[in-house]
């Protein structure tokens, strides 16, 4: 028997979400390298994020190194790594053309996300000489540890997903440098419909789990 599926997420009806999607607008264009391990995943947070964001392409895979897609980001764009480096810059503390590592460019930023546990995360940095090469941002304290991730077991607490750890970066990255610091994780701009929506996706997952008696 043919498994029914939603058109446009392409889960059962049980576990559609199309109802979490808010189609939004972003004005830097999101690039997420996708963990093999994590396309099937039904808790990952990719599925909503690139279905709410206009411009947002995912690639599959483990090593980038030869992959075809991710070439051609590197030739279109000026990518930022998003990633929690010892030199990561912290996004909304300077001008982003200000550290001697990011190259004056005519060509657009794009934010660059891994998406995967921190281990294989870490490893898909380390199988790719040029995501090592790739400025590196990270987000200010404030929002990095405000991780609402509850459906999911993470290894560190108040880890973020990656929808909100993107929703974040992109809001610091399009905002003004002036008024980055109202940028909350209940003030995210246009992207706090995203936001919204994710946590009403944690409750939709939590549902499915089994109550006590």
């Amino acid at each position: 028997m043919t498994r029914i599926l939603c058109s446009q997420c392409q889960r059962p009806p049980i576990a559609c979400i199309c109802a979490f999607i808010s189609a939004v607008d972003n004005t830097i264009d999101v690039v997420v390298l996708q963990h093999p391990n994590e396309v099937t995943h039904s808790k990952g947070t990719v599925a909503l994020l690139s279905k709410s964001l206009q411009s947002c392409q995912v690639i599959v895979g483990e090593d980038f190194t030869d992959n075809e897609h991710f070439q051609k980001v590197l030739v279109n764009y000026q990518p930022l790594l998003l990633y929690p480096s010892e030199q990561a810059q912290i996004l909304g503390q300077a001008p982003l053309n200000s550290p001697s590592n990011v190259s004056l460019s005519n060509k657009p930023y794009c934010l660059v996300i891994l998406d995967g546990t921190w281990k294989k995360a870490y490893r898909m940095l380390m199988l790719c000489e040029q995501l090592q090469q790739l400025p590196q941002v990270c987000l200010p304290e404030h929002l990095a540890q405000s991780g609402k991730y509850h459906i999911r077991k993470v290894a560190k607490h108040n880890a973020l997903s990656s929808l909100e750890a993107c929703c974040y970066a992109l809001a610091l990255l399009e905002k003004p440098n002036d008024s980055t610091h109202s940028i909350t994780p209940d003030n995210t701009g246009k992207y706090q419909p995203i936001i919204n929506n994710f946590l009403a996706f944690n409750k939709f997952q939590l549902s499915f789990r089994p109550t006590d008696t």
